[in-house]
């Protein structure tokens, strides 16, 4: 057991708490505390996740192929993986770092009571039945039962409610709430996996999917790659060693350039690459990303979900209002009232307690000297007032009306309506004085009312204008909250929320279909269960929304997980934290525009060089099969090379870091079907032409390979031309850059990729096939992009590879 300090006490209670030998009983029963709490990945978990994938595993198995023909140089195309799988585990890993590093310092020890002395104690070492003890501030660590001293307990983590709620002996508490005011001793009666943040917790330990368009894609063609190039490899390696007479080594290498081709590799390094990139950017404005993809999501979300406290709201509160008794407001008015609350203020010194600091930080914006003092009244919950006596022996008091005034309450009745009732009012007077306990002395009547304060949750400063923004770019915006639905729509309307005067009380719904039309009518949903969250959520999802959830506490869990894309506050429960996608680091959702912008530039830039890839994989498919009638295959992976490099590549990345913070429209499936499979059968269309040609006129292989790589480089820098339409400068650049890499290549470098020399003949012979082969790419793209010719094709495309589809079939079998 991890005990930091002990001490003796002096300790009048009766219940001297549990003895040695209690807790090491209860410890070797399993009744410890131990941390139930959803955590992050490990960073051998995180390491197998990337590493033992589809496309590795085919790439690692081409390349031992190509290993057995010891032409090392054509396993050229292993970098790409390892790059691949460098970024996406380092990526991961950092933000595990950080997020892990959070739960860390939000770590706190905790006091118990055992044989009459008082420890320090780690959270995880506590047991059941243990008496700890509680003051403001602290955060319950297990489920108990009250049995000394009374509390006002914050239970927003756990409800998102964010009024205090009394506890006093004999009071149930929950595992995540805090103690805003009082003082406690605990018995704890559920600990570790059986207290109710760990029962929520378990609950969200399922594996969620990640909700992404472009991986869906990217998963699709590596699946469909996969299904075809192990026939097709085995054929064409049959075809070229046994029916035409090559070598092993032609065999083999032929046979991987086909099926390395069919493998979108730079696809998935740019993905993984711009993504980073994204990542990076945003970890500089405090955007801790920890699964990628989400950047994604977040884009194309079209229904946010915010949790009012600790979202739009600070959690922290703020001195909304401040009159006199008779309702007036002005300065000289309420001379006598601020100067007692300064007075009482500085006098308690309290700055756990929410409602203190914001009474403190409002007084130390005035000049206002306070009073000496010579007795201090500490605010208790069970009395609901504080104050003090001051040295020239004034009595003051600050609290709740109805316990400070008592039977003269009704007397200010008509003041007190006139604030909002979101608002907490505290009362501030002159009393008779107190007793030694510190109660009241007279009655209301004995009462002189400096005036009255009123407190409001903080709402973030940035809270409307991110708002405005998700309004400005047609995203939804929905609060759900535990509040009362009244208190969650005044704030609400406060930061410009659409439709927040009309609200439901989520309590009244039962049914699915309940919360499928609630959620279709209202963006105001109050006294919300973390299980109804997760309804809504669902709900939203089914009327075919892409929706991002917020949310700081455990209540929050289940939603989280539930939704497209999930952001926790790192201020927040660690259980929110390591199952959400994002972590705000600094609480601020006004980060969530400079996501979506992220997301915006990553998604419009990749769809756009995505097409390149997509093109080499269907080519080399086709490819693939018409060389089993038309053999050898033109190439060797070296040779493939020059292309990704020179017409793939180099462009699609340059191309790919451009700022771009349009909205994302369309399917990215089909935006980059449409480009890309003009180009591909353009490519395949001449090369057929070429090797049927070089067969009949007896041209070298080494000519044919020539050849054909040439036609493929211009039908490639043509798709580059179109889909930079219309040129800027850095787009003119990356085709000028394109058009020297190929030269360079096929002159300087021709040894190296094994590159012939063409003669007159043979180049006049490119030169026709080339000019053919960019009128049939310019016939196909003109009627497949722009005149939308195969629309029809690519939506049931679309339809077969959506995350929608996948999971509602997912839900369909269970």
């Amino acid at each position: 057991m991890s005990v930091k300090s002990s001490s003796t006490i002096a300790d009048e209670t009766p219940n001297p708490g549990l003895s040695a030998a209690e807790v090491a009983q209860r410890v070797s029963q399993g009744l410890s505390n131990v941390n139930a709490d959803v955590k992050t990945l490990s960073i051998p978990q995180i390491f197998a996740k990337h590493a033992l994938t589809l496309f590795n595993v085919v790439n690692l198995f081409l390349a031992f192929l190509v290993l057995t023909t010891y032409e090392f140089r054509n396993i050229l195309f292993m970098v790409i993986v390892a790059l691949n799988l460098g970024i996406g585990v380092f990526q991961e890993i950092r933000a595990k770092l950080l997020v892990d590093k959070l739960s860390i310092l939000t770590t706190k020890l905790v006091r118990v009571r055992r044989e009459g002395r008082v420890l320090e104690v780690g959270i995880q070492d506590i047991v059941r039945d243990d008496l700890v003890l509680l003051s403001r501030g602290d955060q319950v660590p297990a489920d108990g039962v009250v049995v000394e001293g009374y509390a006002s307990m914050d239970e927003s983590l756990l409800t998102g409610e964010s009024n205090p709620i009394e506890k006093k002996p004999g009071s149930t508490i929950l595992s995540g709430s805090f103690v805003d005011s009082g003082s406690i001793v605990l018995r704890l009666t559920k600990v570790g996996l059986s207290s109710y943040a760990a029962r929520i917790n378990s609950e969200a330990k399922y594996l969620k999917p990640v909700r992404s368009e472009i991986l869906d894609t990217v998963r699709m063609i590596i699946r469909f790659s996969t299904c075809i190039l192990i026939p097709l490899g085995i054929c064409l390696f049959v075809r070229i060693y046994f029916f035409s007479g090559r070598s092993y080594d032609d065999a083999i290498l032929q046979s991987v350039a086909a099926t390395v081709g069919m493998i979108p590799q730079g696809l998935v390094l740019l993905t993984s690459t711009i993504f980073a990139i994204a990542t990076t950017k945003l970890a500089r404005k405090q955007v801790l990303v920890q699964q990628s993809y989400c950047v994604e999501t977040l884009a194309r979300t079209d229904v946010v979900c915010l949790d009012k406290t600790g979202t739009i709201t600070t959690g922290s509160m703020e001195l909304a209002h401040m009159c006199d008794a008779s309702g007036n407001d002005s300065s000289s008015a309420c001379a006598d009232l601020t100067q007692a609350l300064a007075t009482i203020v500085y006098a308690g010194k309290d700055s756990s307690n929410e409602t203190a600091r914001a009474l403190m930080h409002a007084i130390s914006q005035q000049n206002v000297k306070p009073s000496k003092i010579s007795r201090v009244i500490a605010f208790s919950s069970r009395t609901k007032f504080s104050g003090c006596v001051t040295a020239a022996g004034e009595a003051l008091v600050m609290g709740a009306a109805q316990f400070v005034l008592r039977d003269e309450y009704p007397k200010y009745q008509h003041v007190l309506n006139t604030f909002a009732p979101t608002h907490r009012v505290l009362v501030v007077g002159r009393a008779p004085g107190f007793d030694k306990q510190g109660a009241l002395m007279g009655t209301g009547a004995d009462i002189v009312v400096f005036g009255f304060v009123t407190i409001r949750e903080e709402i973030r400063p940035s809270a409307a204008e991110t708002i405005a923004y998700f309004a400005r770019e047609g995203v939804d915006v929905r609060v759900i909250s535990g509040d009362d639905p009244k208190t969650v729509s005044h704030i609400a309307g406060e930061v410009g929320v659409a439709g927040a005067q009309e609200y439901v009380d989520c309590t009244s719904l039962s049914r699915d279909e309940d919360f499928l039309a609630a959620a279709a009518k209202y963006h105001i949903f109050g006294r919300v269960t973390p299980a109804a969250k997760r309804k809504l959520v669902r709900a939203l999802q089914t009327l075919g929304h892409c929706v991002t959830m917020t949310g700081d506490g455990v209540n929050d869990v289940l939603a989280l997980k539930e939704a497209d894309c999930s952001v926790a506050m790192s201020s927040g429960s660690a259980a929110a934290r390591n199952v959400s996608e994002l972590v705000l680091a600094d609480n601020d959702f006004s980060h969530l525009p400079d996501v979506v912008s992220e997301g915006r530039r990553s998604i419009n830039n990749l769809q756009r060089s995505a097409a390149l890839f997509l093109t080499k994989t269907v080519y080399s498919a086709l490819l693939a099969l018409v060389c089993l009638l038309i053999p050898p295959y033109p190439f060797i992976p070296i040779q493939m090379s020059l292309i990704n490099v020179a017409a793939i590549g180099v462009p699609s990345f340059l191309l790919a870091l451009e700022v771009n913070h349009e909205r994302v429209r369309g399917s990215f499936v089909v935006n980059v079907f449409e480009r890309s499979l003009p180009a591909s059968a353009a490519i395949v269309g001449e090369l057929m032409v070429t090797m049927i040609l070089c067969r009949v006129f007896e041209i070298p292989q080494e000519t044919m390979s020539t050849l054909c790589m040439i036609e493929m480089a211009l039908v490639g820098i043509a798709l580059i031309y179109k889909i930079s339409l219309p040129l800027n400068k850095l787009r003119i650049a990356v085709l000028v850059l394109c058009i020297a890499l190929v030269f360079v290549g096929c002159t300087c470098l021709h040894d190296f990729l094994r590159i012939g020399v063409l003669g007159m003949s043979e180049l006049g012979l490119c030169a026709l096939l080339s000019a053919g082969g960019l009128v049939l790419f310019h016939a196909l793209y003109k009627a497949t992009v722009e005149h939308k010719a195969l629309d029809g094709f690519f939506t049931l495309v679309k339809r077969a590879t959506s995350t929608r589809t996948f999971d509602a079939l997912k839900r369909g079998s269970k």
